[in-house]
């Protein structure tokens, strides 16, 4: 695999990246701590989780509690929170491996600005669920390796959105325009699929940081799957 050219530092521990980007992304969708639920006070009106709909629905806001009620239990992590981090770690280094394919061969100078966008983005918030997989393992639960490019190991046939074997063997042969068509119908796949997996987290987790991070993917991804879309 060839020298990450978007990779950027992660600066202390990674999950920090990820609740920052969380409360930005609140502020600009007009989302603010203080549409928590009435009645709510401390922590849980500080802050609201975003629920992912489905690619075609509409998401929702609600806030912390409110997500830890209708998962019906406490407020740590479960089986959901767990298959969501260690699945997400694998879905997202085969985004980053395509955009390092989209740094080399991409002719449009707008396939490589957002292939730059997604690996500055996935990178950190690899770090975050590796970092959230090593405080919250269980006995043989998964540390937060995070093998399996391109579905090699792991979960990659499980997982919605996922490039095949061959599809990535056809985007590695791929040059200029031919390149940058295949990767866009890749990578939206692939964004729809990662949106999928953070509405079922949504559903099912119980993790406030899973629950968090889930509609931080769930949201920026909507938006890049837009901006693909356009290009397209």
């Amino acid at each position: 695999m060839s020298t990450h050219r978007f990779r950027r530092p992660v600066a202390g521990a990674g999950l920090a990246v990820s609740l920052a980007a969380v409360l930005s992304l609140v502020a600009l969708t007009g989302c603010t701590g203080g549409e928590a639920a009435a009645g709510d006070t401390g922590s849980d009106a500080e802050a609201s989780v975003i629920v992912p709909g489905r690619p075609g629905e509409e998401a929702r806001t609600v806030s912390p509690r409110e997500a830890r009620e209708a998962a019906g239990e406490g407020t740590g992590p479960n089986a959901a929170d767990h298959a969501f981090m260690t699945m997400m770690i694998e879905h997202h280094e085969q985004a980053v491996e395509m955009t390092e394919l989209a740094d080399a061969y991409a002719e449009d100078s707008a396939v490589r600005g957002i292939a730059g966008r997604i690996a500055a983005a996935q990178e950190p918030e690899i770090e975050a669920m590796r970092a959230w997989l090593l405080r919250n393992a269980e006995g043989g639960e998964a540390t937060g390796d995070g093998h399996g490019h391109g579905g090699h190991d792991g979960h990659g046939d499980t997982m919605p959105g996922m490039a095949s074997e061959e599809e990535l063997a056809r985007l590695r042969a791929a040059r200029g325009a031919e390149f940058d068509a295949l990767f866009l119908d890749l990578m939206i796949a692939h964004h729809e699929g990662a949106v999928a997996m953070a509405a079922d987290v949504s559903a099912q987790g119980n993790d406030v940081t899973a629950l968090e991070m889930a509609a931080e993917i769930g949201a920026s991804q909507r938006v890049e799957i837009s901006r693909m879309e356009a290009m397209r």
